[in-house]
């Protein structure tokens, strides 16, 4: 694998073609001023040592050089090895609404919000357990496929937003079964899948409970977390209350009976969220006890830096450059090596 370290150095590559056109612009001054005083040919013979195809080497040794030097900045660097790691774990796919409902404030700020926090706690908990992140809406979308990086997984979770997913409304059967097929092959036989569900549990569109029945047949549980109160709460969308045909505030309620319902189908377990916890964490407790399974994962182990040779070359160039003289050696001029 090759990558650069620091790529934004790269943008100085972007002074190479403003280095010819100032050279360019410079040369052409030159020849006219020159012009002034006499054909090329006479001044040619005036000033024999003269050379301008060794200014123009040494302007592409410097460009040359310059370039060298901005991909060293740029730390170029090859995964040098691959290890496999070994060891026990299960593999977790988080299903998360992202529909208009989880904006409902019956949570500080939001239901959204506080879930997104509560995901990033729990990924800084994992230690060899494998996640992937679906969320969804009227539609489910893959936002992180099943990885061992923790560290993205966070990164993932934390650009969490409605506008993820176009259709709107609340079609937890889709996230589920989206769930079910991302996970990897390797654990397919292994009773150490599960889908960890967030949602305020107002489904619209589909038969979740069929869903669910399929995922028990396949050994996969399902955690179910309801975040919002069976209260309620209006939702607020760009400063403005959403309203229904009528006029009336929506008031997005948790609906709870579903939820338990997927939960006791799997083997699962189903946990309200309260506002000092969302309830993820006597998720992961119950999942600690399950059965784990032989999760295989190659990693690059470290990488060799490369830039030493690129700055190396770099100042054998600048040497050369420097010296490098602009005028005919007349120990050399036999040779008409720039002519």
């Amino acid at each position: 694998m090759f990558r650069f370290a620091h790529p934004q150095y790269l943008w100085l590559l972007a002074a190479v073609p403003a280095f010819v056109a100032l050279f360019w612009l410079a040369a052409r001054i030159r020849r006219r001023r020159l012009a002034r005083f006499g054909s090329e040919e006479t001044l040619r013979e005036l000033m024999p040592e003269v050379s301008a195809g060794r200014i123009v080497l040494k302007f592409l040794i410097f460009c040359a050089a310059f370039a060298l030097l901005v991909c060293a900045a740029a730390r170029p660097q090859f995964g040098s090895k691959l290890r496999e790691e070994r060891a026990q774990g299960i593999e977790m796919m988080l299903a998360v609404d992202v529909s208009n409902s989880m904006l409902a404030e019956d949570f500080e700020p939001n239901r959204l919000e506080r879930t997104k926090y509560a995901i990033g706690k729990l990924f800084e908990g994992l230690d060899q357990d494998r996640v992937g992140l679906v969320v969804f809406a009227g539609e489910p979308r893959v936002q992180l496929p099943i990885t061992s990086d923790h560290r993205m997984a966070r990164a993932f979770a934390r650009r969490i937003d409605p506008s993820l997913v176009s259709v709107q409304g609340t079609a937890v059967g889709k996230a589920l079964e989206q769930s079910l097929l991302a996970f990897s092959s390797d654990t397919e036989e292994a009773r150490s899948r599960v889908v960890v569900l967030i949602t305020d549990g107002e489904n619209h569109d589909d038969d979740a409970l069929a869903v669910a029945r399929r995922a028990a047949e396949m050994g996969v549980r399902i955690y179910t977390v309801g975040i919002g109160t069976p209260e309620g709460a209006p939702i607020r969308i760009g400063g403005d209350f959403i309203r229904d045909e009528k006029g009336d505030m929506v008031v997005s309620k948790l609906n709870e009976e579903m939820l338990a319902e997927i939960a006791d189908i799997t083997g699962g377990l189903y946990v309200r969220s309260s506002k000092q916890s969302i309830g993820l964490d006597e998720v992961v407790k119950s999942i600690n006890d399950m059965e784990r399974t032989e999760l295989a994962t190659v990693r690059f182990e470290e990488y060799d830096e490369q830039y030493r040779v690129l700055l190396a070359a770099a100042l054998v160039l600048l040497l050369l450059e420097f010296a490098l003289l602009d005028r005919r050696n007349p120990l050399l001029a036999h040779l008409n090596i720039f002519s």
